[in-house]
């Protein structure tokens, strides 16, 4: 099969190589999906580089990528010989794994290979999993938010897009920041009901007054550490803080009695260690908004497989609004 692998940690241009591997099999209760698109992530680009220093490679070779969506072609023991033929979306295709979406054939658990509409683009399919279940957990892993107004940094990146949709889905008023007037409109289209541009704006300062001094009841954050002094200041008592990223600060100082004081919860988020019912959940209204055709997507750049390490730069470069993808087959 056509592949995209590393055997080493370091710039994509350097370590990324194209070529033919062995097709793999299915074992017991796995599948094999023929890809079409696969889909890149910030966690795939990081690993790949070796982020903040780790250059051990936890296998001698890796295709990369964790998304992706293509047709299954052959199962494993004790799957269902129907499944053959179906589309799908992958998530976690590299998760403890050597060989991710980066192929013509990738395997994968059963359960990791999504049914899709037949009326949804495999190039949707390619952009759901990391973003999409990681937006699903940040907004609903402390219960309902019907009613109540949730604030979402980065409303027009990959998770933030999705986080807007899904809080917006959930009977929300939300609220999102952007860095610039094209981020705004995504994030609106979105479903945004204010959008704030965070280099133009004070951003606390409009928070109390779009909320009447109340504040928000919960933050779904894309950068912990560097918005903290906003956070605290506009977060409601007994408000909730999702956070998925912290690249800016990664080892944040926290003020712990200014949360005290408000009894938040600070809880952090990686698609890769939720709990496997988050999982399920994320799966179940992911289905049934693909099916209602109420969830938007953003695809930002599209590359063929020769293109790969051009791929990586996008998402590290952080210029192109949307998913990147690319084209397998």
């Amino acid at each position: 099969m056509r592949a995209a692998w590393y055997e080493r940690r370091g710039p994509a241009r350097e370590v990324l190589q194209l070529g033919e591997l062995p097709t793999p099999e299915p074992g017991p209760g796995e599948v094999r999906v023929r890809v079409h698109v696969s889909g890149v992530n910030p966690s795939d680009t990081k690993n790949r580089a070796g982020w903040q220093g780790n250059l051990a490679m936890p296998f001698p070779r890796i295709i990369p990528h964790q998304d992706g969506a293509g047709v299954i072609d052959a199962v494993g023991e004790g799957v269902a010989a129907a499944r053959v033929g179906e589309r799908v979306w992958v998530y976690e295709a590299q998760l403890g794994r050597p060989f991710g979406t980066a192929a013509e054939y990738v395997v994968v658990p059963s359960e990791q290979a999504v049914p899709l509409p037949p009326d949804v683009d495999l190039a949707v399919g390619a952009c759901l999993g990391v973003p999409a279940m990681t937006a699903h957990y940040c907004v609903y892993a402390d219960g309902p938010v019907a009613g109540q107004t949730v604030l979402v940094t980065g409303g027009a990146g990959a998770v933030g897009h999705y986080a807007v949709q899904w809080a917006k889905l959930g009977g929300a008023h939300v609220l999102a920041t952007v860095s610039s007037d094209e981020k705004a409109a995504v994030a609106r289209a979105a479903g945004a009901d204010v959008v704030l541009n965070y280099r133009t704006e004070d951003v606390a300062a409009r928070l109390h007054e779009l909320t009447g001094g109340a504040g928000v009841d919960r933050v779904v954050e894309v950068a912990f550490g560097a918005n903290l002094p906003v956070t605290q200041a506009v977060l409601k008592p007994n408000g909730v803080v999702a956070a998925y990223s912290s690249d800016a600060e990664p080892q944040p100082r926290l003020p712990f009695r200014a949360f005290l004081q408000k009894n938040a919860v600070l809880r952090t988020v990686l698609v890769y260690v939720m709990p496997r019912a988050a999982h399920e959940a994320a799966v179940r209204d992911i289905t049934a908004a693909l099916k209602a055709g109420t969830l938007r997507h953003v695809i930002g750049r599209r590359l063929p497989l020769t293109e790969i390490a051009a791929a990586h730069e996008a998402v590290e470069q952080g210029a192109v609004v949307g998913k990147v993808l690319v084209d397998i087959t």
